[in-house]
């Protein structure tokens, strides 16, 4: 192979791998790092917003995602805030359609904050939250409802 095709081609290699690599991180930043990393609002003074969600208001919240559904490792519902000020999760509930019920726990999500509700066991972090089921929750075609701690439907997301 004389060395001017070999230059097209390491040329050419070197465009699709940086395209490939741009998209991928296009898409990674898209649908996780902004899931994964709750927004925090801070002032210069160091002090944190402190505005909260009136909840006679329509509420900015949806699910987002219900990601491995009928796996009960891979399960994962993605609650996502794209409101304002901060929203208390505290006694919200997830619902699947055979009454399985996920009650939150004391949880503030920011604007553009998420949290992920696994199906399995695990220890909760701030966006991590684990149900503590034995057997897989969700099933396609089936409706995940969230509630608000007055029994509000807030948000329904059909699982694909």
């Amino acid at each position: 192979m004389d060395r001017r095709k070999l230059f097209f081609y390491l040329l050419l290699n070197v465009f699709v791998s940086a395209c490939v690599t741009g998209t991928i991180l296009f898409w990674y930043d898209r649908n996780y790092r902004a899931v994964n990393q709750p927004s925090v609002q801070q002032f210069a003074s160091g002090d944190t917003a402190v505005s909260t969600v009136n909840p006679q208001t329509d509420i900015a919240v949806k699910i987002s995602s219900v990601v491995g559904a009928g796996s009960k490792d891979a399960e994962i519902v993605v609650v996502k805030f794209e409101g304002e000020g901060q929203l208390d999760l505290a006694s919200w509930q997830l619902k699947d359609e055979n009454g399985n019920t996920f009650k939150f726990p004391k949880l503030i999500l920011y604007p553009n904050g998420a949290a992920q509700i696994h199906t399995t066991t695990g220890t909760d972090t701030v966006i991590d939250l684990y149900w503590g089921i034995s057997d897989a929750v969700w099933s396609s075609g089936e409706n995940a409802r969230l509630f608000d701690s007055q029994g509000n439907l807030r948000a329904v997301y059909r699982v694909p």
